[in-house]
């Protein structure tokens, strides 16, 4: 740090040089021109020049010159005219040195050596010395001598801070050591010598008229020459405390020995730390380097400063305050944004529950009317039949009364265009009425109930609604339909017309579509008929089955039931059909409609149902229903059509009393289980599938809950639906609601598949019979897990019931099941199902080691080829597309957000705890920048917002995983979530800063300080979204927490060494030198050293403010990259 701090500050006093270079030529010109008549001498001569009759020279000339004011004005003006031009002579210079700290050379010129507003202390100093100003400034052999002496000293000594002694030159040494060798102290060539300030190679013999130092200017300790002070600087001539026996308020003693030596003036420019008695204090402020002024109240100073700045009005800021309390401002911007989110939480959250409410009521008005129409559809069809009836027995008596008269007069009692025995016109004429009412038009009520009877299945009815005595006009077809109420009318009126169906209808068997779909306006779906052969599943590296020799097939329009004990193989079975069993060697043939097509290719067609309740408990119930419905309904079919999809899933699951409560969390109570189970089977429903697969739908749930679901899917089968469920032991109720039963054993074998309605009798056929009062398939299942044990004189043993079964259909049978059984085997071939584990050695230790090993690299290497299969789809259903499924993940995703409120305003009061804390604790550091606060603002901001990044996709895992087999896109779920954390993105920096800013109080802009968080916040998210991604919840903590640290504790190392290159690559140098560059450009002047030396010494150059903030922008980008990619690559389908 030391050494970095000399060597800039040797470059910084090179450049000063210029100045002095150009003051030369100034005063040269000036004698001239003033007619003076001084020659200048040689170099060589001012060594022999004894000093004393430059003095006398001096008095005599200079007298003239020094007690004329307009003269030392003019003399001023035009050494300062010089200085101004330094930059143009030296810019190349000052780009190629200082570049890295130095972006404008003219402004930081003017920012420290601008003294054009106050010139006073050079008028001084030409009155002081008599007009002997140039021969007493440092030529550029002198700067450099001074900067390599004290590079050397810093690089020999330890204790270089207090060490400013020089190396002997040619006018200080053991032999010659006059008074202008002390600190503050110079001396003069003599004024009729002229000195060459731009030779960098000769010293001049400089040894006259030894005086102390001018205010305004340094002289180094061991040089006779004086350097400019810097603006910002406070350099007066120094006094001496005669207790301490210092110069104050300088750091150097009087030399021994001399009692006639007094303290000079300054002796040094450095680092804030070296050299802090030359920066003007906290709380005054300096206009020249010759004056210092306390801040009056209402201003504040900080060190260094030039002038007084005006405090903000709610600030307070007494006299001599060195910086202003706005900690009113923070408290006021947060209360701000505190506001504002309060707003948008509670009117978003009322919003939705508005809207919630008008589309409830909309949606109940329409029920309401809809029910309404049919019930009195319904009483004019009873009063209908009712009156047909009496008409009929009136015509019956009457034809008993008359039935003994002649024919023919009964063909003269015949009235012309008498009506029909048993129409309408045949009822008896209203009371009150009479023929004169003929001719009337006929009332409203009589028109309407006529239209009823022409066309009961019209749309037209009653209209119930209060207030509306119109009739209702004819339901217009779903294209017509745009509002909420029409679309809803429609639907409910649909849902009413299939109830009617269904009562008359009872047969619930495919057989009944035919009639039910006469009648009903049901979509016809593709059909999917699987048909599995010798299907056998065995684990890679392990020779286990999983399966063994299943053949059968599923059905359109067929519930089938997969049943068996555990350890049967029953999931294992839907995931061979569904084509998800990895880590497995697949045998056998899967066909779809009769084509060896994989399932993968109709996953917009098929629907799975896992075993666990796998729903958005932030969500209701018709919300994640609609939610699977718009995504996964083809993209053409019309929103009326889609929301009585939505509507007959509700009616039919039972859902309507909770379709607006939320399904509920573990945390936050919800709707009922059994409730819950009926969501998770509905977000399949409502995409309309054509295979259905569901897996122990009925676990959990009671008699009655389960018979509400099987109805629901025994509808879906009427619709054509292939329909296969896992079951644990249901009740006889349900057992009868089966159309299929496939019966599994231990290890994967079939005992039994056909009609459910045929097992008890296949069974019995081989000498099994299911007692009285007990229920067919727990007793199977019983059998199966060796609990009932079967009759001996049945001759059946039940681990014989998969070879019977293979037997009695001529399936080919497994050589070791043969062998076992003791029969002899018919062929040799061990395709479908010998034991091949069996038939080698035991294998040692490292073999089972690594074979188990081989088993789970060849287990991830077939969840990657599954999740990279990209398969023809064969569904042919165009479901919405990536931007249309993004528009419904952010809604999606922003209603859960909304919902979330109180989590997100836990993050926000950390965040604030977090900037009051170390706003207060990490004061700014004028030596250091900041550094410590921004280090710790990089750790703690990294910190919180990686953390709480991470539920964006650790708790919603499963939803994932489930979404994205069904065909959701993955890229439209990604971006949606990472859309709506950009408002954490923007948020959470200025939540940060209205307390850490403000308590802090840098010399940065809140602005700048907010760019900077906001990209550290944008980067450091995208890395969270990676570590919830790859890692479990547990694991994705502990490294978001582990990383900031260690990573900035790398960012923070100094030197040339493997760690510090190793920090260049992350992110927290990146951003740590953002905030540092963003607060080191705001020192200037007197500052200069110090801004410098950091610099080098951080490695870090003013023009990388923006590239850092690139660089943090595409790490996010990056980092969400990779995210994605883990995303469809690590995901478990």
């Amino acid at each position: 740090m030391k050494i970095a701090m000399r060597s800039v500050t040797l470059i910084l006093l090179i450049l000063v040089l210029g100045a002095l270079v150009s003051a030369s030529h100034a005063a040269s010109d000036s004698e001239s021109e003033s007619g003076t008549g001084n020659e200048g001498n040689s170099d060589s001569s001012a060594e022999h020049d004894t000093g004393t009759d430059g003095d006398e020279d001096e008095d005599g000339d200079s007298d003239g010159t020094t007690n004329n004011p307009a003269a030392v004005q003019i003399l001023t003006q035009v050494i300062y005219s010089r200085f101004s031009n330094f930059t143009a002579i030296f810019n190349d210079d000052i780009v190629d040195h200082l570049g890295f700290c130095i972006s404008d050379v003219d402004a930081e010129w003017d920012a420290a050596f601008n003294f054009s507003k106050n010139t006073e202390f050079l008028s001084d100093c030409l009155k002081i010395t008599n007009g002997d100003v140039l021969p007493r400034l440092c030529t550029a052999a002198e700067v450099k001598f001074y900067g390599a002496s004290l590079m050397q000293i810093a690089e020999e000594s330890s204790e270089a801070k207090s060490s400013n002694y020089l190396k002997p030159n040619k006018n200080c040494n053991l032999s010659s050591w006059v008074s202008g060798c002390e600190p503050g102290w110079a001396c003069s060539v003599g004024k009729d010598k002229q000195v060459n300030l731009k030779n960098s190679t000769y010293i001049p013999y400089r040894v006259l008229d030894c005086r102390p130092c001018c205010e305004g200017f340094f002289c180094p300790h061991g040089l006779t020459c004086m350097i400019p002070c810097p603006l910002g600087s406070y350099c007066p001539l120094s006094n001496l405390n005669k207790s301490t026996g210092i110069c104050d308020p300088y750091r150097y003693q009087l030399p021994p020995g001399q009692p006639n030596h007094t303290c000079g003036g300054a002796d040094i420019w450095a680092d804030f730390s070296t050299g802090t008695e030359i920066f003007c204090s906290a709380g005054f402020y300096c206009p020249t380097t010759t004056q210092k002024i306390a801040c009056n109240r209402g201003h504040y100073c900080r060190a260094g400063s030039t002038e007084q700045t005006k405090c903000y009005q709610l600030a307070t800021c007494e006299p001599q305050t060195a910086n202003q309390n706005i900690t009113a401002y923070g408290l006021m911007f947060f209360g701000g944004i505190t506001l504002v989110l309060l707003i948008i939480y509670n009117c978003s959250g009322q919003v939705l529950n508005t809207r919630e409410k008008r589309q409830a009521k909309s949606r109940e008005a329409a029920a309401r009317s809809a029910r309404e129409t049919v019930q009195a559809r319904e009483r004019w069809k009873s009063a209908k039949d009712t009156a047909k009836k009496t008409a009929s027995g009136l015509q019956s008596q009457l034809s008993r009364t008359f039935s003994r008269k002649k024919s023919v007069r009964q063909e003269t009692l015949k009235i012309p265009g008498q009506p029909k025995p048993g129409s309408d016109a045949a009822l008896p004429p209203m009371p009150g009425g009479g023929s004169e009412q003929k001719g009337k038009k006929q009332s409203n009520l009589t028109k309407m109930l006529h239209d009823l009877e022409d066309d009961p299945d019209s749309h037209d009815g009653f209209n119930m609604e209060i207030g509306d005595k119109n009739l209702k006009k004819q339901m217009p077809n779903a294209k017509q339909l745009h509002t909420r109420s029409q679309i809803f009318k429609y639907a409910y009126g649909q849902i009413e017309k299939e109830k009617a169906m269904q009562e008359q209808n009872q047969n619930l068997t495919f057989s009944g579509v035919i009639s039910m779909a006469s009648d009903v306006e049901i979509s016809r779906r593709p059909p999917v008929e699987v048909f599995f052969q010798d299907l056998t599943l065995t684990l890679k590296g392990k020779k286990k089955h999983l399966l063994r020799s299943v053949t059968g097939k599923l059905v359109p329009g067929h519930v089938s039931a997969v049943m068996g004990p555990s350890g049967a193989g029953k999931t294992t079975f839907l995931s061979a059909l569904t084509g998800k069993a990895t880590g497995c060697i697949i045998t056998g043939s899967i066909l779809i409609n009769g084509k060896d097509e994989p399932m993968q290719s109709f996953k917009k067609i098929i629907g799975y149902v896992p075993q666990d309740d796998i729903v958005h408990g932030n969500l209701t119930v018709e919300e994640n229903l609609w939610f699977s419905a718009r995504c996964r309904l083809s993209a053409d079919l019309l929103k009326p059509e889609k929301v009585l999809v939505v509507e007959r899933v509700i009616e039919s699951l039972g859902l309507q009393a909770v379709r607006d409560s939320l399904v509920g969390t573990v945390e936050k109570r919800g709707i009922s289980g059994g409730q819950r189970k009926r969501v998770n089977v509905g977000l399949e429903m409502v995409m309309e599938p054509s295979l259905l697969i569901l897996d122990e739908p009925t676990s959990g749930l009671d008699s009655s809950s389960s018979q509400l679901l099987l109805r629901a899917l025994r509808r879906e089968a009427l619709e054509g639906v292939n329909i296969c469920m896992v079951v644990h032991q249901p009740s006889y109720t349900l057992f009868k609601m089966f159309d299929d039963l496939i019966l599994l054993a231990k290890g994967g074998l079939t005992v039994y598949h056909g009609s459910a309605k045929k097992v008890v009798e296949y069974f019995a056929g081989i000498g099994i019979n299911v007692p009285e009062r007990l229920n067919p398939p727990d007793y199977f299942i019983d059998i199966l897990e060796g609990i009932v044990k079967l009759n001996a004189s049945s001759g059946v043993k039940y681990k014989e019931l998969p070879l019977r079964w293979m037997l009695h259909n001529g399936y080919p049978v497994p050589p070791d099941m043969l062998d076992s059984a003791g029969m002899p085997s018919v062929t040799g071939d061990s395709a479908h199902g010998g034991n091949p584990a069996a038939a080698g050695p035991d294998q040692s230790f490292a073999g089972d080691l690594w074979q188990d090993v081989k088993y789970s690299v060849g287990q991830k290497k077939d969840h990657l080829q599954l999740n990279f299969n990209k398969l023809k789809d064969l569904s042919n259903r165009k479901t919405p597309g990536v931007f249309q499924q993004y528009k419904y993940f952010v809604g999606r995703v922003g209603k859960q957000r909304l919902r979330e409120a109180r989590m997100q305003a836990v993050d926000y009061l950390i965040l604030l705890l977090a900037g009051i804390c170390l706003g207060t604790l990490a004061k700014v550091s004028d030596e250091t920048f900041g550094s410590t606060g921004y280090l710790y603002t990089v750790i703690a901001v990294s910190l919180l917002c990686k953390i709480s990044a991470l539920r964006s996709f650790s708790l919603d895992k499963l939803h994932y995983w489930r979404e994205s087999a069904s065909g959701m896109s993955s890229l439209a779920y990604f971006l949606a979530k990472d859309t709506i954390d950009h408002f954490n993105t923007i948020v959470k920096p200025a939540v940060y800063l209205s307390m850490f800013y403000f308590f802090n109080n840098p010399r940065s802009s809140i602005f700048d300080n907010y760019f900077v968080l906001i990209s550290l916040v944008y980067c450091v998210t995208g890395i969270a979204y990676i570590l919830a991604i790859y890692f479990e919840p547990g694991p994705a903590q502990l490294w978001s927490v582990l990383l900031p640290v260690v990573l900035s504790l790398i960012a923070n190392q100094d030197g040339d060494t493997f760690v510090t290159r190793l920090g260049d690559f992350c992110y927290t140098k990146w951003a740590l030198e953002a905030f540092l560059l963003a607060n080191a450009k705001r020192y200037s002047g007197v500052w200069l050293i110090q801004r410098c030396g950091s610099l080098k010494v951080k490695g870090y150059q003013l023009q990388d403010w923006y590239p850092s903030l690139a660089y943090l922008i595409a790490t996010g980008i990056v980092s969400r990259g990779l995210a994605f990619f883990c995303l469809v690559t690590f995901q478990k389908k």
